[in-house]
């Protein structure tokens, strides 16, 4: 933990990676760590947010990586009933922040749902929707504020898929006709069809997750035994 709190940002080591104008820096971290940056600049389906964008960290932990949050705090729809720091079936029908970790190869992949109330949903997933195995247990820890909240998730490296090389991300608030869904990598305009609803399973828009760049050129993913559990 004391490690994960001395990761401080250097000042002008921020580096863009990606496509141009692309919402993901990779930023030089004292002692030599690095940290990926991504931030939710747009709708499902392509428009700029109203907002101050939600952003995402992502940084070597102990066994892991280590999942920071940073995002406004609508409070809205209400809390859900399930008890903080716990996991909570249903919680995208919340306030909810969502990554999802992909090996493109398997379209086996993670989905990590982070809610500001203190609640967590993690989903392992072998085929588009096809939900192996849920609630997971979860280190989480979050501060909220009136106006934002922070999150920090400690994701152990045994729920990643093999070979995990696509990233998408998402965020959800408000209720009702006003219900807002947001994604990092959206569904191209070009794509969209009439009527279409939002789809956060679209693996075919994920973008490239090369950890190699957070960890080190020399470092190999670790197995998973869970993982391994499903092929046996």
């Amino acid at each position: 933990r004391a490690r994960a709190g001395a990761l401080r940002r250097q000042e002008g080591e921020a580096e863009a990676f990606g496509s141009p104008g692309s919402q993901i820096s990779l930023q030089g971290l004292a002692g030599g760590y690095r940290k990926m940056e991504f931030r939710i600049k747009h709708t499902w389906d392509g428009l700029p947010v109203s907002h101050e964008p939600v952003t995402i960290g992502l940084k070597s932990d102990n066994a892991g990586l280590l999942m920071e949050v940073n995002a406004p705090f609508f409070n809205d729809p209400p809390a859900p009933l399930g008890e903080p720091g716990k996991p909570c079936s249903r919680l995208w029908d919340y306030e909810v922040v969502e990554a999802f970790f992909l090996s493109d190869r398997t379209e086996q992949y993670l989905e990590v749902e982070l809610c500001p109330h203190g609640q967590h949903l993690l989903l392992l997933l072998s085929g588009k929707r096809r939900v192996w195995k849920e609630e997971l247990p979860l280190e989480f820890e979050v501060t909220r504020m009136k106006t934002k909240w922070e999150g920090k998730a400690h994701l152990p490296w045994h729920y990643f898929p093999p070979c995990t090389n696509k990233f998408n991300a998402f965020a959800i608030h408000g209720s009702g006709e006003e219900r807002k869904y947001e994604a990092l990598h959206p569904v191209p305009r070009h794509e969209l069809q009439e009527e279409q609803k939002p789809d956060f399973h679209r693996l075919e828009f994920f973008k490239e997750l090369n950890l190699k760049e957070l960890m080190g050129e020399d470092w190999k993913q670790p197995e998973s035994d869970i993982w391994k559990s499903l092929s046996n």
